[in-house]
């Protein structure tokens, strides 16, 4: 697993796949390392790249027999993402999720929490679109700085 900390996610180069949540298990199967990830998204085109950036980096550390598998279920949440990855997304301008995906206490909720800019820290933020520059983001502005930024949806 530390190896794979190395592995950054090819749309976010800030964040490791271990920090941002996707991958889920490390296992040997007889003399094969099996790593098992989950994709944000289904239709996340960034899964394949990862995939042969996992078997570059364990084969670099000495594995021989390396196999990755995609799994789907139980879906992706933001609440796999390390603290040190939604440090990482804010430092590099991407405001992480503002709240949880799995998260109660949002039924009782008329409003969706307040997003801070990951510029100025305001919370004087407004949604411009529900796509940002991938589809796991939405597309922000601030205005107290008048800043655009990504936010990372929670689902």
């Amino acid at each position: 697993m530390q190896w794979l900390h190395a592995v950054p996610d090819p749309e976010i180069p800030v964040i490791s796949i271990v920090d941002l949540g996707i991958v889920r298990h490390v296992d040997f199967d007889d003399d094969a390392c099996v790593v098992t990830i989950t994709p944000t998204y289904s239709g996340c085109p960034a899964m394949r790249e990862i995939a042969q950036d996992i078997e570059r980096v364990l084969k670099e550390n000495g594995m021989t027999q390396v196999r990755v598998e995609k799994t789907l279920t139980p879906a992706w949440t933001t609440d796999w993402m390390s603290e040190r990855g939604k440090n990482a997304l804010r430092d590099y301008g991407i405001a992480p999720p503002a709240e949880r995906a799995v998260d109660i206490s949002g039924l009782s909720r008329r409003n969706d929490p307040p997003v801070a800019c990951p510029q100025c820290g305001s919370l004087r933020t407004r949604l411009v679109s529900q796509f940002g520059s991938t589809a796991c983001k939405a597309l922000y502005r601030c205005s107290a700085c008048s800043e655009p930024f990504d936010y990372f949806k929670t689902h």
